[in-house]
């Protein structure tokens, strides 16, 4: 009898360690057959273009500045412009006539009135601006109709929703950028200048985040929709402006790539508040976290961290920061380079009085920075920007480069596999926490082509 309890506890012993054995490996996530006749997008390129006539969809808190934004760009002719809400065409017409730009054809009405604007042949690019729900059927309307996309972030939210972009993108050969601003920020753009460089070693760790009490601002958003989002949706819903620059300086589909990821969250105390006192009604069902936090490995054995918290007091952040073998860069609450060179310099050995690593800052900062300045910021392009504004110049920087780039008939520097890589953490989050914080396998959405190219670079015009 002895001997049957044994052996009885013995079975059950090996059959939980085989339920959870590594052979097991992440939950795998299906990658969709490439469509027969398309191939992958890397290095896209289309026609160079004179002049880039632009339509503007989505014209409220984003895409009126983007409309004042492009008025001081080379080669733009602004032809159409869409919005739901009639009085904001009317807004964005005021502010071609002011800059002395004609007006341009306006579409407002509906929430389908962007279709008479994507099927109009006076326009190139189509910017859209809208809220999130209603960027990927823009989007995709908007490719099958030949025209080039600019998508304002996150693009999308589903996986089904992301390999249609890549795919309607493969299809039709039309560029499907996300306007992800924060990868044009000076400080990010110096420090990939710096890490392309070997300031830092071997770049083996990246962290990013969106830290932003969204308090003052829930009802700024047309129709509750970013609030209504956050209810219905778990996972890191804007990954983006923590994720992109780290993904740059890492390298990610242009010689790495994400390979698992595990993603856990807090308990939920201050969405449903934000519901109830909108309102008046009891909210049981908030779907996502106070705070979301996802882990990703990647096929080199790097690491990335990223969090998301809208919810919370705590101070604006976006958590960058980079970490090599020979040096680290941090940006959030102040800019901080350390390198292995100058590391011991005054650096305390009195474990009583820790923490005195030796940072670049003041006028060693800026000098290093100077030093090491991105080959797309000129000085004047600085100067221009900085003056035009859009959250310091980066919109601005972002805007220009994209611009550059079609007229120049140059790739973009954005593809839409950086808009797969970003975006996919919401779902595969999703994943991830409903399963007990389990490890997930990151689809590699350029499928087999994540090593073809080696290092992201800027394309220049010869």
């Amino acid at each position: 009898m002895k001997f049957r309890n044994l052996f009885a506890i013995l079975s059950l012993v090996l059959a939980v360690s085989c339920a959870t054995s590594k052979e097991e490996g992440p939950i795998k996530v299906e990658t969709p057959v490439r469509p027969a006749g398309q191939e992958n997008v890397l290095g896209l390129t289309v026609p160079a273009m004179d002049t880039v006539r632009v339509g503007f969809v989505g014209i409220g808190m984003r895409g009126s500045d983007a409309v004042a934004r492009y008025t001081y760009i080379p080669g733009v002719k602004i032809t159409a412009l869409c919005d739901v809400e009639a009085d904001r065409v009317e807004k964005a017409q005021k502010t071609l006539e002011d800059r002395g730009f004609p007006q341009a054809a306006g579409y407002s009405g509906s929430t389908e009135s962007y279709k008479e604007l994507c099927e109009r042949d006076d326009v190139d690019l189509v910017y859209i601006c809208t809220d999130w729900k209603h960027h990927v059927p823009i989007a995709l309307y908007a490719m099958e109709h030949g025209k080039n996309v600019a998508v304002e972030v996150p693009a999308a939210a589903s996986l089904e929703d992301i390999w249609a972009l890549i795919n309607m993108s493969e299809k039709t050969r039309k560029h499907c950028m996300m306007l992800e601003n924060c990868c044009y920020d000076f400080y990010e753009m110096t420090v990939l200048t710096m890490a392309q460089k070997g300031l830092f070693g071997e770049i083996i760790h990246g962290e990013g985040s969106y830290h932003h009490n969204l308090d003052p601002f829930w009802n700024a958003y047309w129709n509750n929709w970013r609030l209504d989002f956050n209810k219905a949706t778990k996972g890191d819903v804007y990954s983006t402006h923590g994720l992109g620059p780290v993904c740059q300086v890492m390298n990610i589909h242009r010689g790495d790539r994400f390979k698992t990821l595990v993603a856990m969250e807090t308990k939920t105390v201050n969405g449903p508040k934000h519901v109830e006192a909108k309102t008046g009604e009891k909210c049981d069902d908030f779907q996502n976290g106070d705070l979301t936090m996802t882990m990703i490995s990647t096929e080199k054995g790097k690491t990335i961290l990223v969090e998301h918290d809208v919810m919370t007091p705590r101070p604006y952040s976006r958590m960058y920061q980079i970490v090599g073998s020979d040096g680290y860069a941090g940006k959030y609450p102040t800019q901080q380079i350390c390198l292995r060179d100058n590391a011991a310099e005054g650096t305390s050995t009195d474990f009583q009085n820790l923490g005195r690593e030796v940072v670049y800052s003041g006028d060693r900062l800026k000098a290093l920075m100077e030093e090491n300045r991105n080959p797309i910021l000129t000085p004047e392009l600085e100067a221009l920007a900085k003056e035009v504004g859009g959250h310091g110049g980066m919109d601005f920087i972002m805007d220009y480069r994209l611009i550059y780039c079609l007229r120049n008939g140059l790739p973009l520097d954005m593809d839409v596999y950086d808009m797969a890589e970003w975006c996919c953490l919401t779902e595969l989050g999703r994943i991830s926490m409903e399963n007990g914080n389990a490890p997930v396998e990151v689809p590699d959405f350029t499928r087999g082509a994540w090593d073809q190219i080696k290092g992201f670079s800027y394309a220049f015009a010869k």
